[in-house]
């Protein structure tokens, strides 16, 4: 075996192909036995590594640029995971938590660094290793519906104080490692810090506000222009000897507005989460020598118990703090704990940067990797059991009147409007079952209904091409206009010529005030489609108004058991209640809501829970035979998958949910699994973004 891996030739191509290999099969195998998937990509980096089969080797040139690239991007996406409008809501109460869960962590690690004999510049960058935190848990308290407790939004904003705060002290120590301390070097230090940050955080602002809007929607520019800001910020850093990550992170925080949650983000993340973050991830297994490794544990315990140790109480100190001040529960004190424990993104950067200069000794780095072990897997399960006890359903079934249903925005308007549902047309396989299903929600709703055929632009409008495929949207729209008959609803076609279909079909709704889009299904199986998202994706994002995503096995009007999973009961879940309403109530069929929960949930949870259900229905869908079942499964896709085929339902509506951490890895979507497997008639909808 040895001899085999030494004629593998030691070339770029062939370390890139490792690492593929790596990131594509190794977090998976580690998220099934309930391990985070970084953690798998450290312990990859040290079987591959020069202890392991020395297939990797930390010193070549192309994996020292791919981890730095994965380390700047790591921290660039953590700032721009950071939800700037949260912040501002409870900007006083987070800037006191964020002070606290920092201070109080630098105080102890300070302390704990001094009484190891580690000096006092390396003491204090301890400290600020302490004092920052990694939203892991985010994902969690988001599927548990209480990201808008107050306790979660405060926790959110103080990553903005804590992460700023510890980059900054890793700047000044290194900065102060680097030559003589003095007090004027160290002002000039901070005045140039603070020059920086001014042109980083406004200056990539406005610039960027700028270029988006003369760029309109050439988003390949504009992620070249996101990814331009990111390198600017980072080599900028480093002309005032501060590490490049803080001018990512700031980099981050900047563009923030600039991108919001539109396609160019997800573009982004995308690219990170899939190929650079987990180089980085990767590349910290191989400095990780296992020798080293199991000789700090056995000779410097007492180092890694302390710092693992203060890190845990001094993080439970700065959330006791607040809740003393604002009077919270325990519930929300322990969630606010748990979610600022894991030590990944700013932590695993900013000890590198100190070990790389000299400044932080191995020990210390191989004790910060047992600490990001310990809370990025102690980190999410405490805070699973924690937030679960904040859900507290709060629905203003006052909104769900047949009249404010499909768009908030134009509902203003409705009195002299009709609803008004586009639908796109182009494959005549698909075309007959798209028309019945708008006409029927047209019909409810006493609306109308706009078959839309888009017909590929030309250069010239005389081209013969041009031509066919106007004779061909004809066609099409003929069809739509027969099938569409028998409901006895008004019909309005829309021709468009258009180079982009997206576009076609999000301005049209735009411009004919349209409150929904009904579409046909389109596999997501091209590489570009995978990369950059395929037409439901696209359409998904730019739309204003509501989306259903339609892949039919029989006929709409054969249609009578529909199941609706319901993770949350918001404001989102009742709209998708009452779409699926319409459907049961013009087959005079019944609609069943499944709600899946994990073990550890009490049954007065689950009682509030279903009261609160019980009485959304009656107000929605009181004419409509309704039945609430409600499982404990450790899994929900396959919950709902089962559910579907064992009661022989006709039709499955979901919500389109994406989600992503703040440490850039994707989180496994349920909605994803249930379309992979489920083999019945299936409706996605989704909300404008």
């Amino acid at each position: 075996m040895e001899q085999f891996f030494l004629t593998i030739p030691k070339s770029p191509i062939v370390t890139f192909t490792i690492l593929l290999l790596i990131i594509v099969t190794i977090p998976p195998i580690f998220e099934k036995i309930k391990l985070p998937g970084l953690v798998g990509l450290l312990v990859a980096g040290v079987v591959f590594g020069g202890e392991g089969l020395g297939l990797l080797d930390h010193e070549n040139e192309s994996m020292k640029l791919l981890a730095d690239i994965g380390k700047i991007y790591l921290m660039f996406v953590a700032g721009l995971e950071i939800d700037l409008e949260d912040f501002r809501k409870s900007k006083n109460r987070s800037l006191t938590f964020g002070f606290c869960t920092f201070i109080v962590p630098l105080i102890i690690g300070t302390l704990v660094g001094l009484a190891f004999n580690m000096g006092v510049n390396a003491s204090i960058l301890l400290g600020s290793l302490l004092a920052s935190h990694t939203l892991l848990g985010y994902p969690i308290v988001n599927r548990l519906g209480v990201v808008t407790n107050e306790a979660i939004v405060i926790t959110i904003g103080a990553t903005i104080f804590t992460d700023i705060a510890a980059l900054l002290v890793l700047a000044v120590c290194i900065s102060i490692h680097g030559g003589e301390f003095t007090l004027s070097t160290l002002i000039i230090q901070l005045a140039s810090l603070g020059i920086y940050c001014a042109i980083v955080l406004y200056g990539f602002d406005r610039a960027g506000k700028e270029y988006f809007r003369r760029t309109g929607d050439e988003e390949s520019n504009q992620f070249l222009f996101v990814l331009l800001a990111v390198f600017l910020a980072s080599v900028g850093a480093q002309f005032i000897n501060v590490d490049k990550i803080v001018g990512a992170f700031l980099a981050g925080l900047a563009v923030n507005d600039v991108v919001g949650k539109g396609p160019v983000k997800e573009k982004i993340e995308f690219v990170g989460s899939t190929l650079f973050i987990p180089c980085f991830f990767v590349s910290i297994g191989l400095l990780l020598q296992v020798s080293s490794f199991m000789t700090t544990l056995s000779q410097d315990f007492l180092l890694t118990t302390a710092i693992v140790g203060s890190l845990f109480i001094a993080k439970f100190i700065a959330a006791l703090i607040p809740k003393l001040i604002y009077k919270y529960s325990w519930d929300q004190c322990f969630t606010m704990w748990s979610l600022s424990l894991p030590q990944v993104a700013a932590t695993l950067a900013a000890t590198l940067a100190g070990v790389n200069v000299g400044l932080l000794s191995e020990s210390v780095f191989n004790a910060v990797i047992v600490m990001m072990l310990i809370t990025s897997v102690a980190g999410p399960i405490l805070t699973g059991k924690f937030a679960r006890n904040l859900f507290q359903p709060k629905i203003d079934i006052s909104l769900m009147d047949s009249s404010e249903f499909f768009d908030d925005e134009s509902k203003d308007h409705q009195i002299n409007i009709p609803y008004k549902i586009i639908v796109p047309v182009s494959n005549p396989n698909t075309e007959k079952s798209l028309m019945e299903i708008g006409s029927i929600l047209a019909r409810h709703e006493s609306g109308l209904v706009m078959p839309l055929s888009v017909a590929k632009a030309h250069v010239h409008m005389d081209e013969p091409e041009l031509k066919i495929a106007l004779a061909n949207s004809n066609k099409l729209v003929a069809r739509a206009l027969r099938y569409s008959q028998e409901f006895q609803v008004s019909v309005q076609p829309i021709i468009r010529i258009d180079d982009d279909l997206t576009e076609a079909i999000t301005r049209s709704a735009k411009e004919n005030q349209a409150n929904l889009i009904v579409m046909g299904w389109s596999p997501n199986v091209t590489i570009q489609a995978r990369l950059f998202g395929n037409l439901i994706d696209n359409v998904f994002w730019s739309s204003h108004c509501p989306v259903a995503v339609v892949k039919l096995l029989e006929d709409p009007l054969n249609i009578r058991k529909i199941l609706v999973p319901i993770k949350n009961l918001d404001q989102k879940t009742l709209n998708t209640i009452y779409f699926a309403s319409i459907f049961a109530q013009s087959n005079q069929g019944s609609l069943t809501l499944l709600h899946v929960h994990e073990r550890k949930i009490t049954r007065k949870q689950i009682d509030i829970f279903e009261s609160t259900v019980n009485l959304a229905v009656k107000e929605i869908a009181a004419k409509i035979p309704t039945t609430i079942k409600i499982l404990r499964y450790p899994d929900p896709a396959q919950a709902i998958i089962h559910t579907a085929n064992k009661y022989d339902f006709d039709l499955v509506i979901l919500r389109s949910i994406r989600r992503r951490t703040a440490g850039g890895l994707a989180v496994s979507d349920v909605t994803t699994q249930v379309i992979k497997n489920l083999g019945l008639s299936l409706i996605i909808f989704g909300e404008p973004n």
